[in-house]
């Protein structure tokens, strides 16, 4: 039985988790379940999963994968997906979160649209005073 290996390392803000085996019930989904709270912990908000070398994902994985979606983003988070199988791409066709996940081909693709998203929430916004006019005593 093959377990799920997880590799984390960064690349700027984004932390990238390079994932290899397994996600299924029981080994593989804890580890990934502890791998993402651990990161939301640490204040780590930008996660990219590496699903290159993922064999298989059940379905009991799948949910691992929503819950943790669902914890980052009610952090101000997000977690994109890279390099899907073509296997794991009809899965997630299948099952319709390929319209939950933004999901890239390739690395520098994925890295880069967390860079022009935290530049956009960087940007000021207007803050707009209204100053009532004196009233005039006669």
């Amino acid at each position: 039985m093959i377990n799920l290996y997880i590799n984390e390392r960064r690349v700027g803000d984004v932390t990238v988790l390079d994932m290899k085996g397994r996600v299924r019930l029981g080994g593989g989904n804890i580890s990934l379940h502890k791998a993402i709270r651990c990161l939301v912990e640490e204040g780590k908000m930008q996660i990219l999963l590496n699903l290159a070398s993922v064999t298989h994902i059940d379905s009991s994985g799948l949910g691992e994968l929503i819950s943790s979606h669902i914890t980052v983003s009610a952090k101000g988070g997000e977690i994109k997906l890279v390099h899907l199988t073509e296997s794991l791409r009809e899965l997630m066709t299948i099952t319709k979160l390929l319209t939950v996940f933004d999901v890239y081909d390739e690395e520098p693709e994925a890295l880069d649209s967390f860079t022009s998203q935290a530049v956009r929430l960087k940007e000021p916004l207007p803050f707009l005073v209204d100053i009532p006019k004196p009233i005039a005593h006669s």
